[in-house]
């Protein structure tokens, strides 16, 4: 079924939901339909227009006083300096292009990756992609510095696709000073781990991830903590909690790498989340005793867990040793071990422990009196 016919559908279920007249839904699905369908298209139109109105041109005058400055027989070098002092990307690019036109001249690495670092920078990402694609061109050419070039500024413009095919090519080079190294497997973790909508885009990255990281083991290339925590981040996104506490086992024994707060933080909230509030508090001691401090997103998934659970002085507990260790609650945390008291019929101790946050200034009196209305509310005996 076309994108036309699922409008129509959907618009004419629209009337039908409205309870517009029997004989009118056709022409006013049809109206709404080619109403929306040509404001679409009107606003492609202008959006085109104004980047092409938008688009930059070259300055000619900067151009020509770079070009002057360059020796009748230049070195790649000499290029590699003129092009690194250029503020303007476009100059760069056309003192790259014009350079490739002068006889018994080459490009070097330095030159490409000047030039590539100059457009990524600009956001100049398709004409950065035809400069890349000269680099893959050429055999047994390159450095691994100009390809982990290649593959942040990829992974900037979200061309994940692209990234992988740099390492690719990386490892199939055989220059050893071309390989992959452990800066551009973390390049790759973190464009991965950025696209966090849902759980199950999670899972189909994490896929990905977990043969990178095979791949980098079996290379002989010793992951450092931060390669670790991203794996360990990456279970903990796509709900594979045990996968993560399996490398966090492995960090000492197998990896010889100690882990850090950020790698208790991740285990501590993953837990949290499929409520196995007696791991999580486990992993919470392991932290302490290494003398890390808890984030706040770590206490806030202990304290809300435990409450959940109906542990409410356990909950109770954290709240204040959270607040001693100077980390933030928030207000859903708040409202948790309150509400948990009451359904418990511990009203009494939900005030208290509501007008010892008043009195500490832990909460503002905006947050203090909506905690207090939804508390009565919900609870009219709230003061009985």
């Amino acid at each position: 079924m076309s994108i036309a016919s699922k409008s129509m559908r959907y618009l004419k279920q629209i009337c039908v939901d409205l309870k517009v007249p029997q004989n009118h839904n056709y022409s006013i699905s049809r109206y709404m339909l080619v109403s929306l369908f040509s404001s679409t298209s009107y606003r492609k139109r202008v959006n085109r227009r104004n980047l092409a109105a938008s688009k930059p041109t070259l300055d000619e005058f900067k151009f020509r006083r770079a070009v002057s400055q360059l020796l009748p027989r230049f070195k790649p070098e000499e290029l590699h300096n003129l092009i690194n002092l250029q503020e303007d990307p476009l100059v760069c690019l056309e003192l790259f292009n014009w350079a490739s036109q002068q006889p018994r001249f080459t490009h070097d690495v330095s030159t490409f990756h000047v030039t590539i670092k100059k457009l990524g920078a600009a956001k100049m990402y398709d004409e950065m992609d035809l400069i890349v694609n000269e680099v893959l061109s050429i055999p047994s050419f390159g450095s691994e510095v100009l390809y982990n070039t290649m593959i942040y500024f990829f992974t900037e413009a979200r061309k994940l696709s692209r990234a992988v095919n740099v390492y690719k090519h990386m490892r199939s080079l055989k220059k050893s000073d071309c390989k992959p190294s452990i800066r551009t497997y973390n390049l790759l973790f973190t464009a991965f781990l950025s696209r966090r909508s849902n759980t199950y885009i999670n899972h189909m990255y994490m896929a990905t991830m977990s043969m990178l990281f095979k791949q980098m083991v079996d290379d002989g290339i010793d992951p450092d903590i931060f390669a670790l925590n991203s794996m360990i981040k990456g279970y903990v996104l796509s709900l594979h909690v045990n996968d993560a506490l399996r490398i966090y086992h492995q960090m000492d024994v197998v990896y010889d790498c100690s882990p850090n707060s950020f790698t208790f933080d991740y285990l501590i909230h993953g837990l949290c989340s499929q409520g196995r509030t007696c791991n999580a508090r486990k992993i919470c001691d392991e932290m302490k005793a290494k003398g890390f401090v808890p984030s706040s997103k770590s206490y806030n998934s202990l304290v809300s867990s435990f409450a959940l659970e109906g542990e409410v002085d356990e909950a109770v507990s954290y709240l204040w040793e959270m607040i001693g260790n100077q980390r933030l609650c928030d207000y859903i945390t708040y409202w948790t071990v309150l509400d948990e008291c009451c359904r418990q019929k511990r009203c009494g101790d939900a005030v208290n422990l509501l007008k010892k946050l008043g009195e500490k200034g832990l909460v503002d009196r905006r947050t203090h009196r909506k905690l207090e209305y939804e508390l009565q509310a919900n609870y009219r005996n709230l003061y009985d």
